[in-house]
């Protein structure tokens, strides 16, 4: 498909001299389509040309020449070029595109490249919560638009299945597991004995060393400990799949923490050879003062156990061998954020080639609230997020049964609708922002949410089945799509591809789903304006032609963050 941008940046460079690459970051897409699709904001070449920007941009238009079959006019506003794309031309290119590509917008800018994407990771023998969603749909877009744009990507859920935590599990086990049906609900009993524990270790120190010294056990292979770790392991991962099958999460690796146990040693030897690790009151750390961190990084714990640190430290030298990684990105809370910088520092001492520290990129994201505030496993006011993803599907049938109650197969639409409308949810602001979850918001099928761009799509699925078949698109008159509802879908679709490649850019899916509700909004607007069925078949070929475009741009979107499609409502 004909690039636009690089169209412009080439005139340009005639005109200017300067090299049309830097020129083509330069152009920006204005909010208001009455000030062209495409324009050169001129401020960014005065100070090297030494002219007021109103002034080169008169001097650029005068020298620019530009084929009219593609841009059909040029205009100077303040210190503004803006170009307008030929709207004859626009519809061809898409509709084209469209009618020729079974994936719209699917590309090779990854190919050879490769992407490991660190998301999700629940922690063992606890509830799989609602704050561990973030994490799973945040790192599952990402990693479905990288393979979609051809990377080669490694998901990896890195489960929490090690540390003080385990500790504290088996010592309350050991106090009160004959209280406890373990086998007939294995997690909620398990959040039981963590919560009774964590009150007794806030009452008793020695009852926390004592939590303390049974990881320690657990490291040094105790079989005991060892046995019960593997029993919390399997019930905990029984429960998981549930969840994921309902999100349709897959992963690539299921490497959690443990994974990595007898991998950590080699980050200590390498630390203590290159002179980085120091005691500190019993401890091993590595003082990262000089690096401009305050808070030491702690290897390995006064008592010999290892922390979290070490075992992502093992993690990033095991990655780089393994998957040859261009980026390794590690999808955790902004809570997280000192410690990535901590590993990240830290990893400048392993040896490592350097592309692989520069490409290590924590992607943090903001916090899921309830209207009470913070969740907590260990207080007891955290929600399953299976019990949260079937109260969606609930409501979504409630609904359905309202308004449509004739519907077949509501059971599987109330499923895509419930739980299309929980992901799209979390991924429609920007990552960093905390999120209330709030049930009005969700499930409204007129606001900004999943169900109302399943609606749209639905809608067009709708208009698709009255006729016979799509038509063939040396038949389609592309001058009767030029008007301003026809062109603003239009330049949404063509935009796609561009959209994908900037989620990827800023590793932000919210890009990608704000996008999808203005091409619904666009597409809705087109369609209260437009009959689409009518007697004129040049005008209705075109108009379907155009609304079948929208539905598959809308479906791959929703897709790729994770949303399935209903062909009813």
């Amino acid at each position: 498909m004909v690039k636009y941008e690089e169209i412009i940046a080439k005139a340009l460079e005639k005109a200017t001299e300067i090299d049309e690459k830097e020129l083509e970051t330069y152009i920006e897409f204005p909010k208001d389509s009455a000030n062209g699709d495409y324009a050169l904001p001129c401020f960014k070449l005065a100070k090297t040309m030494k002219k007021a920007p109103q002034m080169i941009a008169n001097e650029i238009k005068e020298k620019i020449e530009i084929d009219e079959s593609y841009i059909e006019k040029v205009e100077v506003v303040g210190g503004y070029i803006n170009f307008f794309v030929n709207k004859e031309n626009l519809v061809k290119e898409v509709l084209n595109e469209i009618s020729r590509q079974d994936e719209y917008g699917k590309a090779k800018i990854g190919e050879g490249r490769n992407i490991v994407i660190d998301y999700s990771a629940p922690n063992i023998a606890k509830p799989f919560h609602i704050g561990h969603l973030r994490s799973t749909v945040i790192g599952g877009a990402l990693s479905n638009i990288y393979k979609y744009l051809g990377y080669n990507v490694t998901g990896i859920n890195h489960l929490g299945d090690y540390g003080t935590q385990f500790g504290k599990l088996i010592e309350g086990y050991k106090m009160w597991g004959n209280e406890y049906d373990i086998d007939k609900d294995p997690i909620n009993e398990l959040t039981k004995i963590y919560i009774r524990i964590n009150e007794e270790c806030k009452k008793d120190e020695k009852v926390l060393e004592a939590c303390r010294n049974n990881f320690k056990k657990l490291e040094d292979g105790d079989p005991y400990c060892v046995e019960l770790w593997k029993r919390f392991k399997d019930v905990s991962l029984k429960e998981f799949q549930r969840v994921y099958d309902l999100l349709g999460s897959k992963f690539e690796s299921w490497n959690g923490e443990a994974f990595y146990s007898d991998k950590m040693q080699e980050v200590v030897d390498i630390l203590e050879k290159k002179g980085k690790l120091v005691d500190s009151q019993g401890a091993k750390i590595v003082d990262l003062s000089e690096e401009g961190i305050d808070t030491p990084c702690i290897i390995i714990k006064s008592n010999g156990s290892s922390t979290y640190a070490t075992r992502d430290l093992a993690a990033i030298l095991y990655r780089a061998r393994i998957y040859d990684y261009e980026k390794a990105l590690y999808v955790t809370s902004y809570e997280q954020v000192l410690h990535f910088k901590q590993i990240f520092t830290v990893a400048k001492y392993l040896g490592l080639d350097e592309k692989y520290v520069k490409g290590l990129k924590h992607v943090p994201f903001g916090m899921v609230l309830l209207p009470t505030g913070k969740m907590s496993t260990r207080e007891g006011t955290s929600i399953k997020l299976e019990d949260l993803l079937n109260e969606s599907i609930e409501r979504a049938k409630e609904i359905i049964e309202k308004k449509n109650p004739e519907l077949e197969d509501k059971d599987e639409i109330a499923k895509k609708v419930g739980v299309g409308a929980v992901i799209f949810n979390d991924l429609a602001n920007n990552r960093l922002k905390d999120e209330v979850f709030d049930w009005d918001t969700i499930l409204n099928f007129q606001g900004e949410t999943g169900p109302y761009i399943q609606y749209t799509y639905v809608r067009i699925r709708s208009v698709l089945n009255k006729v016979e078949e799509l038509p063939k698109i040396e038949d389609v008159d592309f001058k009767v799509l030029t008007d301003s509802y026809s062109q603003e879908v239009l330049k949404l679709i063509y935009n796609f591809q561009n959209i994908l490649v900037q989620v990827t850019d800023k590793e932000e899916p919210s890009i990608l789903s704000r996008y999808l509700i203005d091409l619904a909004k666009a597409y809705s607007s087109f369609y209260n304006e437009n009959k689409i069925i009518v007697d004129d078949k040049k005008l209705q070929s075109a108009r379907i032609c155009l609304s079948y475009a929208t539905g598959k741009v809308l479906e791959k979107g929703c897709n790729l963050l994770g949303i399935e499609m209903p062909n009813k409502m």
